[in-house]
């Protein structure tokens, strides 16, 4: 079975990044995905790339959702 990895973009400062991290959290348990959480402000080309577009959840590096995402949404991604 293959696992998938699910990377949440974050910054420390986020409220909403806390709210989504907790929101995906059990789903990724749930498929078996592998949760990644990233701090963009530990990476100067992350912080360039994603501004202030966080959170951002990416499924196998593809980029599904940016400040809100759909529990199903994600699980439709992990079922792909």
């Amino acid at each position: 079975m293959y696992m998938h990895q699910v990377e949440l973009m974050i910054r420390q400062s986020c409220g909403s990044c806390r709210r989504v991290a907790e929101q995906i959290r059990p789903i990724c348990q749930r498929w078996g995905a592998e949760f990644v959480v990233t701090d963009v402000d530990s990476d100067t080309s992350l912080a360039m790339e994603f501004g202030d577009r966080v959170p951002v959840v990416l499924v196998d590096d593809d980029e599904i959702a940016c400040w809100e995402i759909d529990d199903e949404d994600l699980i439709a991604a992990l079922e792909a």
